[in-house]
Formats: structure tokens, C-alpha cells, sequence
């Protein structure tokens, strides 16, 4: 987990970074850019804010040879070893972004190389590079007094609300290719930025096998456990499956199948499944890990505990305990209307 809320950027360059494709150039700085209270409060919020709603996906900096080979895990390992050599190292960043800048879709714009301190990984203090770009230009409007008049300027610039490119590299697991964190709002060239700037793989930690797994286990319920039953099974087939992720700390493969499967027939589902659609999810080999237990914050606020029926009713399934849909929600067949029902029992109505 990431907390950037003491996090202090020790020293900034900038940069801008044309398409190498349209023959658009790059411009260098010659000297570091000099923050004040003002420039740094604003900037701080421009570069985290992304990072406090996104999802903490993280990657790692790799090569088919080995992550040393890759060409930001060398100048920011020099950076590392020596903070005050940021901006030049921070030209050859902008370098190679600008060698990597060749589709026709890619947009030129200011890149921010930046040295951060005290930012808690997992409750440890630790520094890290961080790299931002910002690409589309808004219009704004200035006001000028001319005479008796006010006139009206439109200017473009950048909206310090929303980030386009950026990430973090953090200085931990260097043998492994760094930890790294990235966003990119902008979905028009998505293999620019991660493939071919960063050269990054998903890091397979905790965090990677829960969120996975549980997708994984997402599609089973979907593709498998509600053709053979009925979509109020799947809705508690997943409610059983996070909650005994939420309970846990390690996850093991065959505790999890005994509880969360009512069903025996489809363990065998279960584990022909994996054999299929594993490799998808890069869990086809995995039986046990530790669980993540934000990861499991963030798939349960994504599943929807709900059934919609063709007759325009939509219920809830809004609980704790998977255990209260099977004791007070009772699916039926009517006869004489020739259709299901689902009978609810409760003591009172709850207000809203």
C-alpha cells in the first residue's frame, strides 16, 4: 500500500517532447526547474492525486535478457546513486521517450523527471523517480483591463486536475526490475507508454494472485456455476468466494474449493476451468499465496450482488453473509402463471 501524503519532491526537471513521426522536435532545459511554495503544492497534487484513486496495479522494469538491460532501469539506477545527477539523467529519459514517440497518435508535450522522498510502500519510507506527462492543451480564459474595458484572452494550457502519463519507480527490488506504479488517462496509444517507454511486466506479488484469482473466479461463476444453476447460485458463489478471501491471510486452493463450492459436481468444473482459462489470468500453476487484503476492498465494491429479472424488478443481494440469501430468499415455479417466483422472508421493512 502507497501513502503520498508526507511525500516531498527533492528536485524537478522539465522537458518537452515532440513526434518523432511528424518530425516534431524535443527541447532540453539546460538547468533543473526551480520550485516554490506554490509551483510545489500545485505540482504535488497534479502528480498524486492519480495515484490515491487508482487501483495499486504494480509492474516491474524488465528485458527478455534481464532487467539491467532495460534502458530506464540503468540511468534511474544512476539516479539512485546519485540524487544530484537527476537532470541530466533526466535528459536521457526524455530521450527515450522521444525515441519511442513514432505513432501518428502520439501527442508531444512537457515531461516532468522528478526525485521523490519520503513516500511509506507498505509502511516503508523508501524514495523513488518520478516521470509525468502531460499532452492535451485546454482552453482557458484570461481577462485584461484595456482602458474602460475588459477584454477577454483565450490562452491554452494543461489541466492540473488530470494527468495524463505518469509513473513511479520506487527504490526497492532492483535485481527484480523495480517496483513501479504507472496511470495513463489518455487510451489512444496504450502500448507507448507501458510497452514500449517503460517496458514493464506485471509484478505477480499478493496483490496480482488476489485480484486474479478473483477475477478468475468472477468468469467461473459466470460461464459455469450460472448455466448449471441460476444467477442467485452465482451471486452467492462469488459472495462465499470474497468473503473467504476477506477472512483469510493465506490462501490455499483446496480449503478454498471445500468451502466456497456447495455444489461437489462442479469442483471438477472448478478445476477443469483453471486447466482453460488459467493461463489468461497467470494463475494455471498457483495454489496458494497471500491475500491482499486491499485487493479484496477492491473487487468487492465491483461485484454486483444483483439479479434482474425480465419483469423489470431488480433485487439486491446486499449482505455479509451469503448465508442469509439461501435461509430467506426461496426461488419457486408457479404453476398456474407459468413462471418463477422468489418468495423473501423478513420481520420488518429497514428505513432508508
Amino acid at each position: 500500500m502507497i501513502n503520498l501524503y508526507a511525500t516531498q519532491i527533492e528536485s524537478i526537471s522539465l522537458h518537452r517532447v515532440g513526434n518523432k513521426n511528424k518530425n516534431e522536435g524535443i527541447f532540453l532545459s539546460e538547468e533543473p526547474f526551480s520550485l516554490n511554495d506554490e509551483t510545489t503544492g500545485l505540482l504535488k497534487e497534479y502528480f498524486f492525486k492519480p495515484f490515491r484513486e487508482k487501483e495499486e496495479n504494480y509492474f516491474k522494469l524488465s528485458n527478455e535478457v534481464d532487467p539491467e538491460f532495460n534502458t530506464l532501469h540503468k540511468i534511474v539506477s544512476d539516479i539512485f546513486n546519485e540524487p544530484a545527477s537527476l537532470h541530466s539523467n533526466s535528459k536521457k529519459i526524455a530521450t527515450h521517450l522521444f525515441e519511442q514517440s513514432n505513432h501518428p497518435h502520439i501527442k508531444s508535450g512537457e515531461v516532468y523527471v522528478t526525485y521523490l522522498s519520503n513516500i511509506l510502500l507498505d509502511n516503508v519510507k523508501v524514495d523513488a523517480v518520478g516521470i509525468f506527462k502531460s499532452e492535451l492543451k485546454h482552453d482557458f480564459l484570461q481577462f485584461e483591463e484595456s482602458g474602460s474595458n475588459l477584454e477577454i484572452i483565450v490562452q491554452q494550457g494543461i489541466n492540473v486536475n488530470k494527468l495524463d502519463k505518469g509513473c513511479l519507480i520506487f527504490n526497492v527490488d532492483k535485481e527484480e526490475g523495480y517496483k513501479v506504479l504507472s496511470v495513463d488517462s489518455n487510451r489512444y496509444d496504450a502500448k507507448y507508454w507501458l510497452e514500449h517507454f517503460l517496458e514493464v511486466d506485471a509484478l505477480a506479488d499478493e496483490n496480482f494472485y488476489t485480484k486474479n484469482y478473483l477475477k478468475f473466479c468472477q468468469n467461473f461463476a459466470k460461464d459455469v456455476v450460472l448455466p448449471a444453476e441460476d444467477k442467485q447460485q452465482e451471486v452467492l458463489f462469488m459472495n462465499r468466494a470474497v468473503n473467504h478471501f476477506a477472512k483469510n491471510d493465506a490462501f490455499e486452493e483446496t480449503s478454498f474449493l471445500n468451502e466456497v463450492i456447495e455444489n461437489p459436481e462442479l469442483i471438477p468444473e472448478f478445476k477443469h476451468y483453471k486447466v482453460e482459462k488459467g493461463p489468461k489470468y497467470s494463475i494455471e500453476d498457483v495454489s496458494n499465496f497471500d491475500i491482499a487484503n486491499k485487493a479484496v476492498s477492491d473487487v468487492r465494491k465491483k461485484i454486483k450482488n444483483v439479479i434482474n429479472l425480465d419483469t423489470h424488478i431488480q433485487i439486491k443481494m446486499d449482505f455479509i453473509n451469503p448465508e442469509s440469501a439461501q435461509k430467506f430468499v426461496e426461488k419457486g415455479w408457479d404453476e398456474e402463471r407459468q413462471m418463477y417466483y422468489y418468495l423473501v422472508y423478513f420481520n420488518k421493512e429497514e428505513k432508508s
